[in-house]
């Protein structure tokens, strides 16, 4: 191209050498779309979350440590689902009413239903086994 200089070597190399860089910038963010997920959405064995008297009717209760979300019917059925985003992998952290909200993205999830509410996720978050037992709420495998 007339009027533009050769690369210089330096400029060629620092190219070179951004690019892996690049590219885990791209799989911090789930590589572009709902594949993000991680391995580990919930637990991998039966975990105690507490009393069960911790999840009102009609509300749900968010168990970070556990990565697991427990909501109650207004007839007293527990649900839960994983929290680790399904869009991009990260642990969901807000829980307002019934209302998920993941800080990397944005993306907003029904506690009661996993359903997506808000984009930038598309995939429901998975559901995870779980039962009241002695009036504790144990969820995982085997719940």
């Amino acid at each position: 191209m007339p009027g533009r200089p050769p690369a210089s070597r330096r400029a060629v190399l620092r190219g070179a050498a951004l690019t892996p860089l690049a590219g885990l910038g791209l799989t911090a963010c789930g590589g572009g779309g709902d594949g993000g997920r991680a391995a580990s959405a919930g637990p991998t064995a039966p975990v105690d979350l507490g009393a069960e008297s911790d999840v009102p009717k009609g509300g749900a209760k968010l168990f970070r440590d556990a990565n697991v979300v427990v909501s109650r019917a207004q007839d007293g059925g527990l649900k839960a689902y994983s929290t680790v985003c399904t869009h991009a992998g990260c642990p969901i952290s807000k829980l307002s009413g019934t209302k998920l909200t993941c800080f990397c993205h944005g993306s907003e999830f029904d506690a009661t239903t996993g359903e997506v509410l808000h984009e930038p996720a598309t995939v429901p978050l998975p559901e995870v086994a779980v039962r009241a037992e002695d009036g504790r709420i144990v969820a995982g495998p085997s719940a």
